[in-house]
Order: structure tokens, then C-alpha cells, then sequence
């Protein structure tokens, strides 16, 4: 299991978002990412980064299995920014009904995250230090208690929460003021946005993430649980002699 590196003893929760992610730059340079999966959060980050200049490298989660709009929402954020993505390998859907049986999402959707989200990030994450990642606090309570910066055991890596502490108020703002491109399907209801067979619109007072896995008690993907993997290349690679 790699040992978490040392901080130096600043107050990470006093800090902008803005001023979070140039410490992280500086910090780790080249071995720091961001993750999209193009709902809002992806949108202000990706502009973040570009108003900052920083040149710092995005991985994008694609499953496979989004919805049209995201697709274009992505399509929409690589022209206007110049981005050019780190996409990990997935399965393809076809491949993944041989291997494991159709509609793996039904069956077994812990399973099909771990394969389509989990082990694609284990791989994208194995050249990086540090994170960047969108959650909020107040998305779900699996999230209310995430610190701005935090050690994944998971991944062996720093993680990064320049949004944590927002509102989606402050990111509805945030995206008007700044014209930016974002998913139109939050527009319609969808207030959180994933996979096509594991999502919904929220109704009025429902979470934000109310609408993912909805009729199940799961309310993660996994890729933000941090319970150690078993044999995590990502993880090992990074240990301290």
C-alpha cells in the first residue's frame, strides 16, 4: 500500500478554488490531471484551468455508455479550449456482454462500474501524483464530509477538490457569467449526469444524485470510495522504498 507523501501545513480549506488549483500545479507539475465526465463541474474546471493557464493534462471517463449530450458538451469544450484528452481503455459494450453477460448495468452495477470506470481510472492514474476531481459536498451524503485535499489509498495519489465546498448555485452562476459550454441535460432535470441505463431526472426535492442507480441503495460508481483495491498496480507503482 503506498504511503502518503507529506504535506506542507497550509489551511487548503481557506483557499479558492482558483488558488487551490495553482497550488496543486505547482505542487506536482506534470504528474497532477483532471478527470471529466462532462456535467458542470467538468465545465468549470476545464475553464478554470485555461484562465489559469496551467497546462494541465485531462483524462476523460468515457464509459461508453453516455448520454448524446455529453458527447456534444465534450465536443463543444475541446474546440473552445484546445483540449486534447487522455482516454484510458474500456471495454467495449460488446465485449463486456460476452465476458460477463448482457446488461451487466441491471445485474450486477457495482461490477459494471468497477469495469467501465474503476480499472480505466487505476490505469489513467498511473503516471500522476495528484487528482483533480469535480465532487461537491452537497451533491450526497457519501460526499458531505470531503476535505479540499485527501490522500486516496485507493489510488495511491493525491486527490483535489477545488469545488468541494460550492453549492449549485454558485456553479449555475459560475457557468452564466462565464458563458460556458455545459451538458443541456441539466437544463431538463438531470442534475447529476452518467451512464444512459443508470440515470434519471431528479424530481423537486430529491439530492442532486437522486437520480443515479435510482431504486438502489448504491450511490457511488466507485471511483470516489476509497477502500483499498486488491492488487493496484496504480498504488504499488507509487510506494515509498
Amino acid at each position: 500500500m503506498a504511503t502518503a507523501p507529506a504535506l506542507p501545513e497550509l489551511d487548503f480549506e481557506q483557499m479558492s478554488a482558483e488558488k487551490l488549483i495553482r497550488w496543486a500545479y505547482v505542487e506536482y507539475g506534470e504528474r497532477l490531471c483532471l478527470t471529466c465526465s462532462w456535467q458542470k463541474q467538468s465545465s468549470i474546471l476545464v475553464h478554470m484551468i485555461s484562465e489559469l493557464g496551467l497546462p494541465i493534462r485531462v483524462v476523460e471517463l468515457d464509459t461508453q455508455l453516455f448520454f448524446k449530450e455529453s458527447y456534444e458538451t465534450r465536443d463543444a469544450l475541446v474546440g473552445r479550449y484546445g483540449l486534447e484528452l487522455i482516454r484510458p481503455h474500456v471495454l467495449t459494450v460488446a465485449e463486456q456482454h460476452k465476458r460477463e453477460g448482457p446488461n451487466l448495468w441491471e445485474s450486477d452495477p457495482d461490477r459494471c462500474c468497477q469495469l467501465r470506470k474503476v480499472e480505466p481510472l487505476i490505469e489513467a492514474l498511473r503516471p500522476y501524483d495528484a487528482w483533480i476531481s469535480g465532487i461537491r459536498r452537497e451533491q450526497s451524503p457519501s460526499r458531505a464530509q470531503t476535505p479540499k485535499v485527501e490522500w486516496s489509498e485507493r489510488y495511491g495519489v493525491w486527490k483535489i477538490h477545488p469545488l468541494v465546498d460550492w453549492d449549485e448555485k454558485r456553479v449555475n452562476a459560475y457557468i452564466e457569467v462565464n458563458e460556458i459550454p455545459y451538458n443541456p441535460l441539466h437544463d431538463t432535470g438531470y442534475r447529476s449526469i452518467g451512464c444512459i441505463p443508470c440515470t434519471r431526472p431528479t424530481s423537486p426535492g430529491e439530492e442532486e444524485r437522486a437520480g443515479r442507480w435510482a431504486g438502489s441503495d448504491k450511490l457511488e460508481c466507485g471511483i470516489h470510495l476509497d477502500t483499498p483495491l486488491v492488487q493496484n498496480p496504480a498504488a504499488e507503482q507509487k510506494e515509498t522504498p
